[in-house]
């Protein structure tokens, strides 16, 4: 099946019409490229809880298959996507041959699987936040992203870079406004503490797969605990657990630094150091602090770049200006000749030194700003897959930022420790015994680039 369906996406593919403006999608539907009424035919994976952040956008498409491994959850998205067919295990949903595109809302864990076999087969991929869990899982992502660069749209779901102020925090560093750039502390003060994992309780439901919800992870016994929270926010449940989730470093810490990202444009880091409360070896640091060292571009020299989670802090630029009470997520741009404090949508500026004058900065006209992200998130990697494949937060873009992060994790597992990081080759080049954990282990069966 798996071979079948990939020719046929490839024979389809390869009967476009060179230079005739027309798209062929991998269900083989045509498009213009001017033509964004026409519809995708979308697998959601994940089919409730965060999941139902996306039914209005994809209620523009034909969604045509759903994956949950709670049947109550498929039930939800039945209701809302009565033609789809359904599916417990997303390995066999992607391989429903009429597909075009996947959004994928699983628990972290399953992420990386997700995007790396959905881009195998020649789907456009949006994917929750984290894009994966360790460097191999991100670098892997990435790379069969880059592959397919000129056929499939990808969007890391870091919703919020949709907010103007994105781009307003964007054009004031660009444009001058403290001068050189020179630091980026960026910082989340989410503190949800666990002791380890949950013991056995109970069996799980008759409704619930929990065997499929383990997935490639090594498994831990069901309790309940795992599923109690909230809908769209039961990922607090589990996501500090090693084998699960990366902690606050993939869920706020992913949109946070994409504040940051999006105005710095780094690259990889070259170096990572970390520290914070002692290592558990089965749940995720509430309190940490992780420096990198990125290189310079064509517009900014080499930066320090920090990330602080569970209270540690920068220290503010201005005493009138409460970093951990007033932004509560935030990001500190610090240049030669002034600040930008920024949470994700507001921003101050604070020159200093007797030179900040401002005389130097120009702000835009109205008619010069940067362009809002239309017609929503979710909605431009919708029209990207139906013409210019372009995104705002592709796998490179989301995959560059995540490498760093979990960098990050790595060095935290050795304190006192200055990492340096070959990212050409994604390694440790000064402690090799730092290279066992960029990667994860998985439970027999189950392949990450399937």
């Amino acid at each position: 099946m798996k071979t079948r369906t990939m020719e046929r996406r490839r024979f389809l593919k390869s009967t476009a019409v060179a230079g005739s403006g027309l798209l062929i999608l991998p269900s083989g539907v045509l498009f213009g490229q001017d033509a964004p009424s026409n519809k995708l035919n979308i697998a959601l994976i994940g089919a409730y809880g965060r999941a139902a952040a996306h039914y209005n956008a994809l209620s523009t498409e034909n969604v045509v298959a759903l994956c949950d491994v709670n049947e109550l959850n498929l039930a939800q998205g039945v209701k809302r996507f009565p033609g789809a067919k359904t599916y417990v295990d997303w390995r066999k949903c992607i391989e429903q041959s009429d597909l075009d595109a996947v959004v994928c809302c699983t628990p972290d864990h399953h992420h990386a699987f997700v995007g790396n076999w959905a881009l195998n087969r020649g789907l456009h991929v949006y994917m929750e936040k984290p894009l994966g869990l360790s460097i191999e899982e991100v670098r892997t992502v990435r790379e069969n992203y880059l592959k397919n660069k000129g056929k499939l749209a990808t969007q890391h779901g870091t919703q919020r870079h949709a907010f103007p102020n994105f781009n307003r925090v964007r054009e004031l560093i660009h444009d001058g406004a403290i001068g050189e750039l020179q630091a980026v502390h960026a910082w989340g003060d989410r503190q949800f503490r666990k002791s380890g994992y949950l013991p056995a309780e109970g069996s799980p439901p008759a409704t619930l797969d929990y065997d499929q919800w383990i997935g490639p992870s090594p498994y831990h016994p069901y309790n309940p605990d795992y599923f109690s929270g909230s809908v769209g926010m039961n990922c607090l449940q589990w996501n500090m657990y090693w084998d699960f989730g990366n902690g606050q470093v993939g869920d706020m810490g992913s949109h946070t630094m994409d504040l940051a990202w999006n105005v710095i444009e780094a690259g990889l880091p070259v170096s990572a150091e970390a520290f914070g409360e002692p290592f558990n070896p089965e749940v995720t640091p509430v309190e940490l602090t992780a420096m990198f060292e990125l290189p310079a571009n064509d517009w900014r020299p080499a930066i320090p770049c920090a990330w602080y989670q569970g209270g540690h802090m920068p220290q503010s630029p201005l005493d009138a200006v409460h970093l951990s009470g007033s932004f509560g997520h935030g990001v500190l741009f610090k240049g030669s000749k002034g600040y930008v404090v920024s949470s994700f949508d507001n921003r101050i500026l604070i020159p200093f030194g007797d030179e900040a004058d401002l005389t130097y900065y120009h702000a835009r006209s109205k008619e010069e700003l940067e362009p809002p992200i239309t017609p929503s998130f979710q909605g431009e990697w919708i029209n990207a897959c139906k013409g210019d494949l372009k995104t705002s937060c592709d796998f490179e873009y989301g995959g560059n930022e995540m490498e760093m992060m979990d960098l990050g994790l790595v060095a935290y597992r050795f304190p006192g420790e200055k990492l340096e990081y070959d990212g050409k080759e994604g390694k440790v080049t000064n402690l090799d015994a730092a290279n066992a954990f960029l990667s994860r282990k998985y439970r027999p069966g189950w392949e990450l680039d399937g």
